[in-house]
């Protein structure tokens, strides 16, 4: 094949550690889930290691340098490196990848050459897997080939593949090629819908084997700086990215007021609200914690915070408003009455 990227080797050197430890670690680590019954202390590491924290599955390597890493309470990691380190990476997730929905939250400051992906296996075939979400100045998919996109999450996602030939995997020395889904518009929080890409693979030609090794959230940073705080955890709601959707609205007596999706962005969405019963109608948005109201058009909005009105102002019965997420993608709760 020729559409070998033309990547930095240091991931050879990464795989062979990590895919040797992540072994070891299936064995004790295989059941492990997202729920613990007690709270493990914060716990930093700063060479290579893998295992469980807190009910998640965690993985940490470096070559050189100065890199560590935070496991703190639930599916949060905290990660820092300066250039001293020509190369690591670690990160939180599961012992064994699925097709599950993932939602992570936080912040992620690289100063160079460094990814945030979701990152796996699979065996039978062996594949190494990405959905990359945010990286610095090099784009880990340099040189594959391009194989379509699919649009998911809010964002569209370029496909690609590469091929490693006689190249260090979790199963030793071998020939396997990567997948990758590349975000357009990066960002730091949201929701990864893993069976959209897995069958956006599937549709380019392009099948995971049928035993899947570990899916981490990973940061990653090679002869740069940085740092991340990252929640990972599996569910859709609370986390950022993609709005959750409630009931499509509330109302009392004859007056009816709906919610449906506008456009979304990397820290902000928008909702439309229509309102039917009457053309005189005071309707009430409550938001959710963290969340503040950034525009609004046609209606007479008050309220920045908490619970926000709006009322008629000459335009009809059709509204919209702008929210700022801050990491809560939740749709607000709307109540409707006559005014």
């Amino acid at each position: 094949m020729n559409d070998t990227p033309t990547r930095p080797s240091r991931r050879g050197r990464m795989r062979l550690l990590l895919g040797a430890a992540c072994a070891a670690a299936l064995a004790v680590a295989g059941t492990a889930t997202a729920t613990n019954a007690y709270a493990e202390a914060d716990r930093t590491v700063s060479s290579n290691t893998t295992g469980t924290h807190n009910g998640y599955f965690f993985s940490f390597w470096k070559d050189s340098g100065s890199a560590s890493m935070t496991l703190r309470a639930d599916g949060r990691y905290s990660s820092q490196w300066n250039n001293s380190t020509n190369n690591w990476v670690g990160g939180k997730g599961w012992a064994t990848g699925s097709r599950r929905t993932i939602t992570y939250s936080g912040s992620y400051n690289p100063n160079g050459n460094s990814y945030l992906a979701l990152y796996g296996w699979t065996r039978n075939p062996l594949i190494e897997y990405y959905v990359v979400e945010n990286f610095g100045t090099y784009n880990p998919s340099s040189g594959a080939t391009r194989m379509g996109s699919v649009t998911t999450d809010g964002s569209t996602y370029d496909i690609y593949r590469s091929q490693r030939v006689n190249q260090p995997s979790i199963d030793g020395t071998a020939t396997f090629y990567q997948f990758w889904s590349v975000r357009q518009q990066k960002r730091t929080g949201g929701t990864i819908t893993t069976s959209a890409h897995f069958d956006a693979w599937a549709r380019a030609g392009l099948n995971l084997g049928s035993n899947h090794s570990y899916q981490i959230m990973a940061t990653e940073g090679y002869q740069s700086s940085g740092s991340s705080d990252i929640t990972v955890r599996e569910g859709s709601g609370g986390g950022g990215g993609n709005p959750t959707t409630p009931p499509p609205g509330g109302g009392g007596g004859n007056c009816t007021a709906t919610l449906s999706a506008g456009q979304q962005f990397g820290d902000r969405f928008n909702l439309n609200v229509a309102v039917s019963g009457t053309s005189s109608w005071v309707v009430t948005l409550n938001l959710n914690g963290g969340q503040s109201l950034q525009n609004s058009w046609n209606a007479s909005v008050s309220g920045t915070s908490g619970s926000i009105t709006a009322r008629p102002n000459g335009n009809g019965n059709n509204f919209g408003v702008t929210i700022m997420a801050n990491g809560n993608w939740t749709w607000p709760t709307v109540t409707c009455r006559t005014g």
